[in-house]
């Protein structure tokens, strides 16, 4: 499976029919997971209204995207994670006045208590503090950078590791090197 578009101009993963279908608020209930009164609640408080149709008097039924039960289900997770439908709604407000159009495209993480936009690796946003910046550590990321500044750096075996007969041991640490030096002192008595 290839990443990227497919030749229908859509995101491989998702439907080809993805603009040119819509669901009912009974499939929506079945495909996300909630019931059918939180649907509707949800959409008459205008937190995911229907892209597709709205409900537009007695008798009408809303219509909703593929788009839509994205969003759907990342609120129903959130939900589950344990942040409030207030929480919710307030991060959802925040990304929709910054002119974010296109929920579905966004990558939400949470911790339970506040919601935060990802950004990128490197940049996650608080969206229930005023949109002010956080920081996340990607552990890999960090584990490359120490791998890669230890192999410029000097290293001396655990207690009880044998040494190879070709790598002397440095009894001098070089100057400024606080850790080496008590374990030097430590080592000597």
């Amino acid at each position: 499976m290839s990443e990227g578009p497919s030749d229908s101009g859509q995101p491989s993963g998702q439907p080809e029919d993805v603009d040119t279908v819509g669901y009912r608020g009974v499939t929506a209930c079945h495909a996300v997971g909630i019931s059918y009164r939180q649907l509707d609640y949800w959409a008459r408080t205008a937190l995911v209204v229907p892209s597709i149709r709205d409900a537009s008097g007695s008798g009408t039924q809303r219509l909703y995207s593929f788009r839509d039960l994205v969003v759907l289900k990342v609120v129903k997770r959130l939900l589950d994670a344990g942040v409030s439908l207030q929480n919710i709604r307030k991060a959802i407000e925040t990304l929709r006045s910054r002119g974010v159009g296109d929920l579905a495209g966004i990558t939400l993480i949470s911790d339970g208590t506040t919601v935060y936009e990802c950004r990128s690796p490197e940049e996650v946003v608080d969206l229930l503090q005023g949109g002010q910046g956080v920081f996340g550590i990607a552990i890999g990321g960090a584990f490359k950078e120490i791998q890669g500044s230890l192999s410029h750096l000097p290293a001396e075996p655990a207690a009880g590791t044998p040494v190879p007969a070709d790598e002397p041991l440095d009894d001098d640490p070089p100057a400024g090197d606080e850790l080496a030096a008590r374990r030097a002192r430590r080592r000597a008595g």
